[in-house]
């Protein structure tokens, strides 16, 4: 499956779109959507919270509802916090890409 890159509009790849989708459903605030009200993440509740195993878990859960709900080619097995400052985080997200099978990891995905 091909994609198109939000900012480009140019063709990207399977992986490619899949990483945009999973930045963009993670970096989109419940409720902000007018006609998607429920699309996205809690993510942003969390952004200035201090960093503390009961938020790790806060995050991981976050992250699964998010895109179990709305992002069907990717199961998530893991997730790391890689940084957290100041309204901005970075997570590593790992799982099953479903269309192929094959376990992946994608890094740096920003939200701010």
């Amino acid at each position: 499956m091909q994609g198109m890159n939000i900012n480009t509009g140019r063709t990207i790849s399977d992986m490619e779109h899949l990483r945009q989708s999973i930045t963009n459903i993670l970096s989109t605030p419940i409720g902000s959507r007018i006609m998607r009200r429920d699309y996205g993440s809690r993510l942003f509740k969390r952004l200035d919270a201090p960093l503390t195993g009961e938020l790790m878990a806060e995050i991981y859960a976050d992250v699964v509802e998010a895109l179990f709900s709305y992002e069907p080619r990717f199961e998530v097995t893991n997730v790391s916090v890689v940084s957290m400052d100041q309204g901005h985080l970075i997570l590593d997200v790992t799982g099953k890409y479903l269309i192929t099978g094959e376990d992946i990891t994608l890094t740096g995905i920003e939200i701010q």
